[in-house]
């Protein structure tokens, strides 16, 4: 009963603490303008089929015409509609920016808490492991894994994704080897929990707020380094209206229709930009370090 009253008297002071967390959050200009920028483009990316034309659709007759009420962003140099190739991309590169980051987030964070939890021997293991993937840069990495997979989304996601889970390796690791030796895990060790159960249980859910500031980061890093692999031609490519592979398409074309290459780069920069945004808040709210 003692129990009961405790846990009653905990639930609104836990409410308050959440309302004064989100009441933070957005009174952060920045975290607001971040916060739109990625609703805007979700909602693009939902309705894309009900607010734009087909994106392949070619019409020789109109090539590279300046925007106007028929073509609200004008057309590229195939005649196709550059707002709809840009709202069918925001789906492209939301999925890849989304699917990148949950694939490599939980790869990263397992091994993470593997890491620091099963002691030196495995931890030296599963770091050396993390170091070969470390060892190259990223863009590097990502450039010969998607020319040896092939051109398409899928691979182009798994790319991105091998050069991003070590971020979450060492992130992970690095908290639990600070929160191992708390008296909260060697009460689960003294009551015989095994070491899987206090990672799974006790560990995990105290990395989680790291583990989210950097995945609001990720999802925008994500989607550029996809864009730039489909720039230089081993992403994901053309006619797929993806934003990387209409830039591509359409660079030779900047001096006579520039609107044709600058929708999409905008497109890339206000997306990225939105995520960081979100990312600097939420690391200003949550993380007790960047608040003193």
């Amino acid at each position: 009963m003692v129990e009961t009253v405790k846990l009653e008297q905990k639930s609104p002071q836990l409410r308050s603490e959440r309302s004064r967390a989100l009441s933070r959050l957005f009174r952060n200009p920045g975290v607001v303008i971040g916060v739109v920028l990625i609703l805007v483009t979700l909602l693009v990316a939902i309705f894309a089929p009900f607010i734009s034309q087909d994106p392949l659709f070619q019409d020789l007759a109109v090539r590279n015409q300046a925007p106007s009420s028929a073509h609200i962003i004008g057309t590229d140099q195939l005649g196709r509609d550059v707002w709809a190739r840009v709202a069918h991309g925001a789906r492209i590169s939301l999925w890849v920016g989304f699917a990148v980051t949950a694939l490599s987030l939980t790869v990263g964070t397992f091994i993470g808490l593997m890491a620091g939890s099963f002691g030196r021997g495995v931890d030296n293991i599963l770091m050396r492991f993390t170091d070969i993937f470390l060892a190259f840069p990223s863009l590097i990495l990502a450039m010969a894994i998607a020319a040896a997979l092939g051109s398409s989304v899928t691979n182009t996601i798994l790319a991105v994704a091998v050069v991003s889970w070590p971020g979450y390796a060492r992130l992970v690791r690095a908290q639990v080897l600070a929160l191992r030796e708390r008296e909260f895990v060697e009460a689960a060790t003294a009551l015989g929990s095994s070491r899987l159960r206090i990672a799974l249980q006790h560990l995990l859910p105290n990395v989680l707020t790291p583990i989210l500031i950097q995945a609001s980061f990720d999802i925008g890093q994500a989607i550029l380094i996809a864009a730039g692999l489909s720039f230089i031609g081993v992403g994901v490519q053309p006619p797929t209206p993806e934003w990387g592979a209409m830039v591509s398409e359409t660079r030779n074309f900047i001096s006579s229709a520039p609107w044709s290459s600058s929708a999409p780069a905008l497109a890339i920069l206000f997306t990225v930009l939105g995520f960081n945004l979100l990312g600097d808040g939420l690391r200003d709210v949550l993380d007790p370090r960047a608040r003193k």
